[in-house]
């Protein structure tokens, strides 16, 4: 009973048996835990984006996928109108680029926030 009481107020010497069985048994739970438990704390697919705010990130092939908010879309646009306002948001920072497609991303209620766009240089 003494030793768990010990245990419990952490009052084994640093360097001690007891003390590198409880430093031990902690890192165990840190790295063993989330292979046992889902904790649901998945990245979140989309960053929220502002106005005029493109975000770039690297595809599987080593080329760009570039984010646009839907703010810089026009709302019922058709696809025509969608890809050149695509284009007008990317090619500042791209340079000569041809849109390759894109696609829709929502949020969790089914809102379009952003677009995804594939470009070739």
């Amino acid at each position: 009973m003494r030793i768990l009481r010990n245990y419990f107020y952490w009052t084994y010497e640093r360097g001690s048996f007891h003390y590198d069985v409880m430093v031990t048994l902690i890192l165990a739970f840190i790295f063993i835990t989330p292979h046992l438990w889902n904790y649901k704390d998945k990245p979140s697919e989309t960053v929220p984006l502002h106005k005029s705010q493109v975000l770039v990130t690297r595809d599987a092939t080593g080329g760009f996928i570039y984010q646009v908010s839907a703010a810089d879309v026009p709302s019922n646009a058709g696809d025509e109108q969608i890809r050149t306002a695509l284009l007008r948001q990317i090619s500042p920072i791209a340079g000569n680029i041809t849109l390759d497609h894109y696609g829709a991303i929502t949020d969790a209620n089914g809102r379009l926030v952003a677009y995804k766009a594939w470009v070739k240089h």
